[in-house]
């Protein structure tokens, strides 16, 4: 099964499972549901970026450097930057990790075939990905705002008239840049249904984990063996291991060292989203330098 034919099943897949969730109002309220989410985040939600020592080699290889432990301890230190930065000026650093994250999201999940030569593309593509932003705010606004006040944040309740034109702005953007926006839009459909059905962490954690973070591992299978999507995963599998097992013993240890001080959800809220938040810059940063050397060559 080639790459493109997975990421139609998938869509097609995800959008009917979140659509049986709506219709039937299958609606989860167990109080296990955060630890489950921390999980799934620890595990399956970091491990497409499991690969980045990888892509690291590429980029010591340009600035000719070829001790390895440099790129570990750069990646490190700029994770610890974020972390630092998140404790002393929360405000801004959530609010620029929204807007970085939100053109993550909407350019690596498209992955259907985009319209060339778009002026604004970068444009369009941050407000595609706004829509996970948006979505909890509009559908379950206090309960959002609560993850907010975990993560030292105070933030003021945005007009629903205001959320309801951005959000439209999202779906508009999707469809100027996709060349397939049938396919296209049935992400932000999912989007939307899972914000309906679910409160705003397990929503998320379907989206991160199991569109987001597996349609960025297709990719990379596809990149390691085109051919064999088997061997593929096999190969990416023992590749992805280490660096997202080391990644989940952190979070895990973190969960218990904060959970002293913190009530659990708000221990696991900070954990989640400061911790992605500090995964996620130098991730995307890594993206940045190999595509633009990409394009130079």
């Amino acid at each position: 099964m080639n790459n493109i034919n997975l990421n139609k099943n998938h869509t097609l897949l995800l959008f009917f499972i979140s659509l049986f969730f709506y219709f039937f109002n299958l609606e989860l309220n167990l109080k296990i549901l955060p630890i489950i989410c921390f999980f799934l985040i620890a595990t399956i939600g970091v491990s497409h970026g499991a690969l980045d020592h990888q892509k690291g080699k590429k980029i010591l290889k340009i600035f000719n450097i070829k001790n390895m432990n440099f790129f570990y301890l750069i990646y490190i230190l700029f994770s610890l930057l974020i972390i630092f930065l998140w404790l002393i000026l929360p405000g801004v650093t959530l609010t620029l990790f929204l807007i970085v994250a939100s053109y993550h999201f909407g350019k690596e999940d498209s992955v259907f075939e985009n319209r060339p030569n778009i002026k604004i593309l970068n444009f369009f593509l941050l407000a595609k990905g706004l829509l996970i932003i948006l979505a909890p705010f509009y559908f379950h606004s206090q309960e959002t705002l609560k993850i907010f006040e975990d993560l030292n944040v105070n933030v003021i309740p945005v007009n629903n008239n205001i959320l309801t034109g951005l959000i439209m702005l999202s779906l508009i953007s999707n469809f100027i840049i996709s060349r397939n926006f049938l396919l296209s839009s049935l992400d932000s459909f999912t989007i939307i249904l899972l914000n309906l059905t679910f409160e705003p962490l397990i929503a998320f954690t379907i989206y991160f984990c199991f569109l987001h973070s597996l349609r960025h591992t297709f990719s990379l299978i596809n990149i390691i063996d085109s051919k064999n999507f088997k061997k593929g995963l096999l190969n990416f599998s023992k590749r992805a291991l280490p660096l997202t097992f080391l990644t989940g013993v952190i979070f895990l240890i973190s969960l218990f060292i904060l959970n002293n001080y913190y009530l659990l959800n708000s221990a696991i809220m900070k954990i989640v989203f400061i911790g992605l938040a500090s995964l996620t810059f130098p991730h995307i940063l890594l993206e940045y330098l190999i595509e633009k050397n990409e394009k130079k060559s």
